[in-house]
């Protein structure tokens, strides 16, 4: 692709490569991925690399990644490649798919990449574009509509010389020139095909997505922080699973602090000193923040503060502890 983005991934081929880079970019924008994939490849260059490391350690090189269960679907897909395929990612759609975090079209995009089948791939991007192409008015993300646009991408990937440039041809098209909003029609290299663009309906192809409503969370963050030290605990499940984090207590805003020493095994909570709201794709999260002392608990341990960019611990967990010691940034703090 002579025009297309230079990504790293894109520089030196291979099937792992694809694959790590196919999860990285699950919910993650590409120029955050860009910026990580060549850390994350240095510390785990193949499938065996990353088995032989703990799923902590693949945790920790995720950090401000987002959607930590895509590390953890990683880690015990690397594993599966080792144990079951000698360490060598499988070429067979139906073997990729076996993987753990490997859906349709992380398969297609392995299958096709890496090995030159000819597999289809569809995202939002590609959908668009197969959508704007036929000048399909119909939603592309019902399951009539996906099923339209699979079939669409089929398609045009069995007739392709080069599978794995089509694929990524579309998706870049997708990203760079038939983007959502004011299209490069004539820029396009398509443009003499697409019916949309005869028709001027391409802002009107495919109809919008309706917005989807954020949960709204409220979390009380409990920082026993002193000695140079903080309290933390691993999630066992939900948001953040498998990261630490001070412990954080579901409640509603006016939770009192014995209703949050009762829930928590806390010896001691103050009231909140200070307040702010974090956004995931899907949640509204507002974290209250209280200083807390804990005794002797089970799965709570002690780590130093100048030792926490080295651990596995989310980027919400981080800004609650900053939050609660003595020199906060002025936004983080309680307003009256």
């Amino acid at each position: 692709m002579k025009a297309g983005r230079d990504l790293p991934w894109r520089r030196k081929r291979s099937a792992w490569a694809t694959l790590v880079s196919e999860i990285l970019l699950q919910q993650t924008q590409v120029v955050r991925v860009a910026e990580r994939f060549p850390e994350f490849m240095e510390r785990f260059p193949d499938p065996a690399a990353m088995a032989r490391s703990s799923v902590e350690s693949v945790l920790r090189c995720w950090r401000g990644l987002g959607y930590y269960r895509r590390a953890r679907s990683l880690h015990a897909a690397a594993c599966q490649i080792v144990t079951v395929h000698g360490g060598k990612v499988p070429d067979d759609p139906i073997a990729l798919r076996e993987l753990p975090g490997v859906g349709r079209y992380t398969a297609g995009a392995i299958a096709s990449i890496a090995f030159g089948q000819a597999e289809p791939i569809v995202d939002g991007n590609v959908a668009r574009v197969v959508s704007r192409l036929a000048d399909r008015r119909a939603s592309a993300i019902d399951r009539a509509g996906l099923a339209w646009c699979w079939e669409a991408a089929t398609h045009i990937v069995q007739a392709a010389a080069n599978p794995g440039h089509t694929n990524e041809a579309l998706m870049e098209l997708g990203a760079t020139v038939c983007t959502p909003v004011s299209p490069r029609c004539d820029t396009c290299p398509l443009r003499a095909m697409c019916a949309s663009r005869k028709a001027g309906s391409q802002d009107l192809v495919p109809p919008p997505k309706p917005g989807a409503k954020r949960q709204t969370v409220v979390l009380h963050g409990l920082v026993d922080a002193r000695d140079g030290t903080v309290a933390m605990e691993q999630r066992a499940s939900g948001l953040w699973q498998g990261l630490l984090s001070p412990p954080l207590v579901p409640g509603p805003v006016g939770m009192e602090p014995q209703a949050l020493r009762q829930a928590s095994g806390a010896l001691h909570v103050d009231a909140a000193s200070a307040r702010f709201d974090f956004q995931t794709t899907h949640r509204a999260i507002r974290f209250i923040v209280h200083a807390a002392r804990f005794g002797r608990r089970a799965g709570l341990r002690r780590i130093r503060l100048d030792r926490l960019s080295g651990e596995a611990i989310s980027a919400a967990a981080l800004r609650v502890i900053r939050a609660a010691r003595q020199d906060r940034p002025r936004a983080d703090r309680l307003q009256p």
